[in-house]
């Protein structure tokens, strides 16, 4: 297992569907956002569409996750359920 990297379940509402995925502990939570969101708008043949106002919530406490620290300065860690709306 690669200690520069946490496996987190990502739901988003916007398109009823839910992911697992690795992503590295060093990275903004900004950086990784905009990453999903551009995947996102690939994957679902533009079917999503990335907003400025959207954010990485954890399910399990309501906690809106700051765009400008590193996943290593939040409360993310492996296992964490995110959502993103």
């Amino acid at each position: 297992m690669n200690k520069n990297k946490i496996l987190i379940e990502l739901e988003i509402p916007l398109i009823e569907k839910s992911y697992d995925l690795y992503i590295p502990i060093n990275k903004t939570v900004g950086t990784i956002k905009s990453l999903i969101e551009e995947a996102l708008g690939e994957i679902t043949d533009n079917a999503y569409v990335s907003k400025e106002d959207t954010n990485f919530y954890s399910k399990e406490t309501g906690e809106i996750y700051d765009v400008n620290k590193t996943i290593r300065e939040t409360s993310m860690q492996n296992g964490s359920r995110i959502i993103l709306i």
